[in-house]
């Protein structure tokens, strides 16, 4: 319900009458006052000795009477007092001129939603305060933004963030860079493009070592290093979830699933998962057991190590008709049709008996306040579903660690930030264990283009958990989606308007007034929110319209900047684009600091 400081005239502002009064006033006592300092101080420097009256009405109708005389100086005077007053006017003129340009057409909602007390639990106060009670010292929060008065806002180290940013609004400066910059100790990144990494990577270099899963050579990483997935694969609870993503991974999104081949196919890939974990075989051997549907070697391994269940699963598909068999196999064969890629092979087998590379192991990693950056395209047959395994190993074994720490949450926080989340990392346990992560010091922040885009991984349901099992939620603008906009616009509320009417008749003039209730900002204004503004919705706050804070306006901009040049082969117009924006935010900020 709208509150009593939402109300405000009719955005037609004064009528004409009102205006032009208010003017003749003002003409009125600049007049005033400009022929009592001409003739009060034009008289005292010609030394006339005249004597005047201390009205100073009664002074310029003694003036005009002839009862008074015109002082000599009297016209230069006056005339330096126009000058003044005509810069006076010029500056004010030219100062509206430059708001009026300068600000976002959607600014004036800004008086409407939070603002200072309504948004204290997002202040840096209160995230300093949260970060010293939690024993983090290097760094208050997660950056969000500033108000539009100027206030920055940051979310605690205890705080869980779901983003949602349309194509080119401004994600990856405004929101996944800051978020890693900030971070005090481990990063895990995900993302289907390298300039997140180019541009951290040499930061996040004096933190702790950092590591490039790169097996599709986005960035053009060589595999220095490899994770062998089923290292990660320790009973048959583990080996189902790795199945299960790679099954998330190999679908398009929104596409249909059978009701009895797909489950079967994940559950026989979990067991020949499981069958080659407890050999140590490589991963691709799955690929090749699949491609035998008769072969009984993973049965064998499966019984010998006292996994007999699962063995009887698999030895029942394997034995099944040959049809039903065949759907079954080709159905696992497809969720693991990235193994066959060599390239990805490369990152997630070992190079001949004694490889040289370095293993990456989740637990070691979350200890030393590493950097993982893992990289992955759309679509099937792409490393996504290596991606999503290794993004879920390294939380859990965050988790893990937590649950061995003071207060079963890490003394330092592990920040996660998953960009394109629908694309390359889908994880479909993440709604039910998002709350989770934030008492355990697992500070993750999902970044999704559209709501769409969660509902074709998570569901309809599984997404509205996600959006309300997070703390803070931003939308960067950029996105058509009438009823996502609509509870957006829901969200924020109404505004009290009210509105004059003027009629005149025999009986004279009359004015009346009704009251009026819209909405602060409707789905054309959220759908068109001009780049640089964001909405943030948080637990406990009132929602508020904040200005975007890209890496540029930031302390490690010019380590940014050289980590761009170290690593971008487009460095130069990388770093000549991000100049131009930052020159923006720049011109902005004189008139954001009027409209406080």
């Amino acid at each position: 319900m709208s509150t009593q400081n939402n109300r405000r005239r009719d955005p037609g502002g004064f009528s004409a009458e009102t205006i032009l009064l208010a003017a003749g006033i003002v003409i009125v006592i600049v007049g005033v006052a400009g022929l009592n300092l001409a003739v009060r101080l034009g008289h005292q420097l010609d030394g006339s000795g005249v004597e005047l009256t201390s009205d100073p009405f009664g002074l310029v109708f003694q003036l005009f009477s002839g009862k008074v005389p015109w002082p000599a100086a009297g016209t230069w005077i006056i005339a330096g007092v126009g000058v003044l007053v005509l810069a006076l006017v010029v500056l004010i003129l030219l100062a509206v001129a430059r708001y009026r340009k300068r600000s976002s057409r959607v600014d004036r909602a800004a008086s409407y939603m939070g603002r200072g007390k309504d948004v204290e639990a997002l202040s840096r106060r209160n995230a300093e305060a949260t970060a010293q009670r939690l024993g983090v010292q290097d760094s208050p929060g997660v950056p969000i933004g500033k108000t539009i008065g100027g206030q920055p806002l940051y979310g605690s180290w205890e705080d869980m963030h779901v983003d949602i940013w349309g194509p080119r609004t401004g994600k990856t400066t405004s929101r996944a860079v800051p978020a890693i910059l900030a971070a005090p100790g481990g990063v895990l990144v995900t993302s289907n493009k390298r300039d997140v990494v180019d541009a951290t990577r040499d930061v996040r270099a004096a933190v702790g070592p950092v590591w490039v899963f790169d097996p599709q050579a986005i960035a053009l990483e060589n595999p220095t290093w490899w994770w062998n997935p089923l290292s990660y694969v320790t009973d048959e609870v583990k080996a189902a979830r790795l199945a299960e993503h790679f099954a998330a991974g190999s679908r398009d999104p929104g596409a249909k699933t059978d009701a009895y081949f797909d489950p079967a196919g994940q559950d026989l890939l979990a067991g020949l998962l499981l069958a080659a974990a407890l050999d140590h075989r490589p991963i691709t051997d799955v690929y090749t057991w699949l491609t035998r549907p008769t072969d009984e070697s993973a049965v064998d391994i499966l019984r010998e190590h006292g996994f007999t269940l699962t063995a009887d699963q698999v030895a029942g598909v394997v034995s099944a008709p040959e049809k039903q068999r065949g759907g079954v196999f080709g159905t696992a064969q497809q969720m693991a049709s990235c193994l066959t890629n060599r390239q990805v092979a490369a990152w997630v087998t070992p190079q001949g008996a004694a490889d040289p590379r370095p293993h990456f192991d989740p637990a070691a990693f979350v200890r030393h306040f590493g950097t993982l950056y893992s990289l992955s395209k759309e679509g099937r047959g792409t490393a996504g579903p290596l991606v999503t395994a290794l993004t879920v190993a390294v939380v859990e074994a965050a988790e893990e660690l937590a649950s061995q720490s003071s207060g079963g949450r890490l003394s330092t926080p592990l920040v996660g930030v998953l960009d394109e989340a629908a694309n390359v990392c889908r994880w479909r346990e993440l709604p039910n264990l998002y709350s989770h992560y934030g008492s355990r010091g697992i500070i993750l922040m999902t970044i999704l283009q559209s709501w769409s885009q969660g509902v074709d991984v998570w569901g309809e349901s599984g997404m509205k958990k996600l959006w309300s099992a997070s703390n803070i939620k931003v939308y960067g603008g950029g996105v058509a989606e009438d009823a996502f906009l609509e509870s957006i616009s829901k969200l924020i509320g109404d505004y009290d308007r009210i509105a004059s009417t003027v009629s005149t008749g025999r009986g004279g003039r009359g004015v009346s007034s009704q009251l009026h209730r819209e909405r602060i900002l409707d789905v054309s204004d959220l759908g068109a929110l001009p780049k640089g503004r964001a909405i943030v919705l948080a637990s406990g706050s009132r929602p508020t319209l904040i200005r975007t804070q890209p890496w540029m306006t930031g302390p490690h901009a010019d380590a940014v900047r050289a980590s761009i040049a170290a690593h971008d082969p487009q460095a130069e117009r990388t770093i000549r684009e991000a100049q131009q924006e930052v020159a923006a935010v720049a011109a902005a900020e004189p008139a954001q600091e009027e409209a406080s």
